[in-house]
C-alpha cells in the first residue's frame, strides 16, 4: 500500500503570525507532496513495499539515496505538522517538564541548546529533541536524515523537530534563521510532544 500525504491538522494560516500561510501551503502541498510521491516511486516493486516508514528508516543505510532522502522527508514532515499547533504554545508541563528540567537543567537551557542545534546546522537539515530510553537529548541531522535512521550519529525516537531548510522559512524570514527558530517556539504543541514521549 502506498504512503499517503498527511493532511495538515489546521488551516494554512493557522500558525500566523509566526509561520505564514503561503509558506505552509507551498511547504505541505509542494515539498511534502513531492517527498511522498517520490518515496512511493522509489520503493515500488521492491522488498520495501508494505513496510512502515519506521521499518524502512531503520535499514536506510542499505537503501538507495532516493529512499533515504524521500523517506526521511516523508517522516520528518509528518512529525513537523503534528508538533505545531495554532494559538500559541504552552510550556511543557507535568512529567515532560520534569524530564526536560532533569535533562537540561531548565526549560530555558533546553530552548537555548535546541536553538543552537538548529542554528549551527550548516545548510539544510533539522534539529531534534530525541527520546533515548527514559532520557532526552538534542541532536541535528543534515538534509532529510533523522534519529530513526540506522546511520544517524544520535539514535532514538524524535519527539520534536524543527525544519531548517530554507523552504520552511525563507518567504517570511529570508536569511534570518534565528528569528524563524525563535518564532517556532510560539507554536510548539507540547501536548503532542508529551504524547510522543510516552509512546
Amino acid at each position: 500500500m502506498a504512503f499517503e500525504l498527511q493532511k495538515l491538522p489546521y488551516a494554512y494560516h493557522a500558525l500566523e503570525p509566526y509561520i505564514d500561510a503561503q509558506t505552509m501551503e507551498i511547504h505541505h502541498d509542494k515539498h511534502h507532496a513531492a517527498y511522498t510521491n517520490n518515496l512511493n516511486a522509489a520503493i515500488q516493486g521492491s522488498s520495501l513495499e508494505g513496510k512502515t516508514i519506521e521499518e524502512i528508516l531503520a535499514i536506510i543505510s542499505a537503501q538507495p539515496i532516493a529512499v533515504r532522502n524521500n523517506g526521511g522527508g516523508f517522516y520528518n514532515h509528518n512529525l513537523f505538522w503534528d508538533v505545531m499547533a495554532p494559538g500559541g504554545a504552552k510550556s511543557p508541563e507535568g512529567d515532560l517538564k520534569k524530564l526536560i528540567d532533569h535533562s537540561f537543567g531548565s526549560y530555558q537551557n533546553f530552548k537555548e541548546a535546541f536553538t543552537k542545534a538548529a542554528l549551527t546546522r550548516f545548510g539544510s537539515g533539522w534539529a531534534w529533541l530525541v527520546k533515548q530510553g527514559d532520557s532526552l537529548v538534542i541532536s541535528s541531522t543534515p538534509n532529510q536524515d533523522n534519529p530513526l535512521m540506522d546511520l544517524a550519529e544520535v539514535k532514538g525516537i524524535p519527539v520534536l523537530g524543527v525544519d531548517v531548510w530554507e523552504h520552511a522559512y525563507y518567504l517570511k524570514y529570508q536569511n534570518r534563521r534565528p528569528d524563524y527558530v525563535d518564532a517556532f517556539f510560539n507554536v510548539v504543541n507540547w501536548d503532542e510532544v508529551a504524547r510522543r514521549f510516552k509512546g
